[in-house]
């Protein structure tokens, strides 16, 4: 039997950043990856190919539209080859950033196989038994199937598929108006086809603060994207060539039909086969690892992060310092962990919504009070000049303090534009702070400072230069 210090079940972003820092600390590690290839999700059939695919619908979307005095037309759009530059794109990321990583880890051992748990301290993978004092679980998580009648007899794809087809649909139904399905719905819809998206809540994206979701929906309806909500689905069926899917909404029984399905309806832990019922891992009702603020399960000397947790925040980013600090916990004993609260998350449409920290749903919620404003781009100099005043800024500020908790924006780039709202809350700034700050004009980042004169002053009363 081989022993470790530490074995890593998993191939992605935590599993390769505990590798990491299990190197530094010198620990006998074993990396085992089944399922997608090295790298995981992110640069294999996430972040990577689909925000490739997303910048080159942008693009093609900004050379239909034009601003005044300046012409521009499409010479050619090739979707085949598109695709294939994402691909190779990818094929290049995962060498350079995982492969070629992998092999420098002097102390990392790289296995390919599935992996089950035979007892507290041992797995079973390609017919041998390994042990370990500790072990960190990053295995990810796969793409839901809804129990819709008909669905695998009629056919789908899922974000993975969606990545790599050799043919454009011309019609497309979207099951789910989370990030994936918003993000595909408006790429595919700018390379042509004819989107429609189906979502079972009454409105998209409930992270996000009502006024900035109910508007980026008028965006993408201008783009001839679809969005019906509280759409109930009932089946789904092949007729004369198309995938059909019925569906209720607002009690009416109605169908849409499309060239290819897209299921964007949330993911399921990869949790199913590693056995975690004979170490006493919990899961919860979505097959996820329930773990502590540092990362541990309720099996003391196992660790889980990213995707097949129970973590507030699935996103590439919180599962590499998840990694990070759980194999530091593990082989150290410490007792790091991550403030969730200070993490921001982006959703890659255009424009796109990013937002830290606090909202004021969860602020009524908590208090039943709320200190919050909504500006416009409308009032931010820049947007004006760039033709692009469909956003909104939304701040939270403390009820007892002046102290700002939290921020959404919906904006062009608004995931580099969070990354200031990220360090103003995790730094327990307060209105003040940013009203006496210097940002350059003119420039996007200017809406965070009259958003944050706002509650103060009339913000329509003031010059350009405040």
């Amino acid at each position: 039997m081989k022993n470790f210090d530490l074995i890593i079940i998993g191939g992605g972003a935590g599993a390769f950043a505990a590798a990491i820092r299990a190197n530094e600390l010198k620990a006998k590690t074993a990396l085992i990856n089944a399922g997608l290839p090295l790298g995981g999700t992110c640069v294999n059939v996430g972040c990577v190919p689909s925000k490739t695919l997303l910048y080159a619908g942008e693009i093609l979307h900004h050379a239909k539209h034009n601003v005044p005095g300046v012409e521009l037309a499409v010479k050619n759009f090739n979707f085949q080859k598109v695709v294939q530059d994402e691909l190779s794109l990818v094929e290049k990321l995962r060498q350079e950033k995982y492969e070629k990583v992998l092999k420098n880890l002097e102390h990392v051992t790289a296995i390919e196989g599935k992996v089950k748990f035979v007892s507290q301290n041992e797995v079973g993978v390609n017919g041998e038994k390994l042990s370990a004092e500790k072990f960190i679980i990053a295995t990810g998580s796969t793409a839901n199937v809804p129990p819709i009648e008909g669905i695998r007899e009629t056919g789908f794809v899922t974000h993975i598929e969606a990545l790599k087809m050799d043919k454009q649909p011309k019609e497309l139904v979207v099951i789910g108006a989370g990030p994936v399905g918003l993000e595909f719905a408006q790429m595919f819809a700018r390379f042509g086809t004819k989107v429609t998206v189906l979502q079972r809540g009454d409105s998209i994206l409930p992270q996000v603060e009502k006024p900035l979701a109910d508007r980026l929906v008028e965006v993408l309806a201008s783009e001839g994207v679809s969005i019906i909500t509280n759409a109930e689905v009932v089946k789904a069926y092949k007729d004369n060539g198309k995938k059909v899917i019925t569906f209720t909404a607002n009690g009416k029984e109605q169908m849409v039909q499309g060239d290819e399905i897209l299921l964007a309806a949330g993911k399921t832990a990869n949790t199913k086969e590693l056995g975690l019922e004979i170490v006493g891992a919990e899961t919860n009702e979505l097959h996820a690892v329930v773990v502590s603020p540092t990362f541990q399960t309720s099996s003391p000397n196992i660790f889980a992060v990213g995707d097949v947790t129970n973590s507030p925040m699935r996103l590439e980013t919180t599962a590499g310092r998840e990694g990070t600090l759980a194999a530091e916990n593990a082989l150290k004993g410490t007792t790091l962990s991550i403030d969730y609260d200070t993490v921001p998350f982006t959703i890659f449409t255009d424009p796109q919504i990013a937002g830290v920290g606090s909202s004021e749903s969860r602020q009524m919620k908590e208090q039943g009070v709320c200190n919050c404003r909504t500006v416009s781009f409308e009032a931010v100099p820049r947007a004006i000049i760039m033709h692009r005043t469909e956003g909104l800024i939304h701040m939270a500020v403390d009820t007892k303090s002046p102290k700002i908790v939290g921020m959404q924006i919906l904006a062009p780039n608004a995931g580099e534009l969070i990354a200031t709202g990220m360090m103003i809350v995790k730094n327990d700034n307060t209105i003040d702070d940013v009203v006496n700050s210097l940002p350059m004009f003119p420039t996007l980042s200017e809406a965070i400072k009259i958003a944050a004169l706002s509650f103060t002053k009339d913000i329509s009363k003031l010059s350009c230069c405040i």
